[in-house]
């Protein structure tokens, strides 16, 4: 079977190849570079193309309902909390130790439920990337929450850096390791020894947070 990918031309230096979360490949190359080299690099790392693609959190988002039920469990920061639904009137979603919502808006709970997550990432995830960027010796020009289908962060070429909004889902160390992750390729475009020292420095337990994305990251 062919392996299918698509190219993004750019004024990079490098070649470079990422397996997205719905398992489609993509080749960032410089704008010289020939179709025919391309093939070349997809040829020597087809092995481990396969590997990214056959990986279990490589998988189609999920589809969501509007539904929601009292004594449903949400993640936040790594830890379930109960939704509860109250008959008294409120305004959006609230948070105390589990999730408050009142039963007179429950048709809307998704989109209240994503708009308190919107704004607590806001909150906790950009300070962070104000202060990782300043420990790494790093700048960027803008910080964003994002929807993203298959990715945790990215960053730009006019040096902007995105995050998925649902990373404040996972636990503190977690989300502070995908911060660091993103920012570390504003000194280190590719995955490199170099790259992962970078990281290591910042967060020295970052094997772990990997870890626990390949276990839990679908659930976000």
């Amino acid at each position: 079977m062919k392996l299918e990918y698509k190219i993004v031309y750019s004024n990079r230096k490098t070649v470079t190849i990422s397996v997205e979360r719905d398992r489609s490949v993509m080749v960032r190359a410089p704008r010289n570079t020939s179709a025919e080299k391309i093939a070349q690099i997809i040829e020597m790392k087809k092995i481990w193309i396969y590997d990214k693609i056959n990986h279990v959190q490589k998988s189609p988002e999920k589809t969501q309902t509007n539904e929601f039920v009292s004594g449903e469990s949400i993640l936040y920061l790594g830890r379930n909390y109960k939704l509860q639904l109250i008959a008294k009137d409120t305004e959006g979603l609230l948070f105390n130790d589990a999730f408050y919502l009142s039963q007179s808006e429950s048709d809307k709970a998704q989109k209240l439920i994503k708009a308190w997550f919107v704004t607590k990432a806001k909150e906790i995830i950009l300070p962070k990337a104000n202060y990782y960027a300043t420990r790494i010796g790093v700048k960027f020009q803008e910080a964003k929450i994002s929807e993203m289908k298959y990715r945790w962060g990215s960053c730009t070429l006019k040096n902007n850096i995105n995050f998925n909004w649902r990373i404040i889902k996972a636990p503190m160390y977690v989300v502070n390791y995908i911060i660091v992750h993103e920012l570390a390729h504003f000194r280190e475009t590719n995955h490199t020894p170099e790259f992962w020292n970078i990281v290591a420095v910042q967060i020295p337990n970052y094997q772990k947070a990997k870890d626990w994305l390949k276990k839990h990251g679908e659930n976000l």
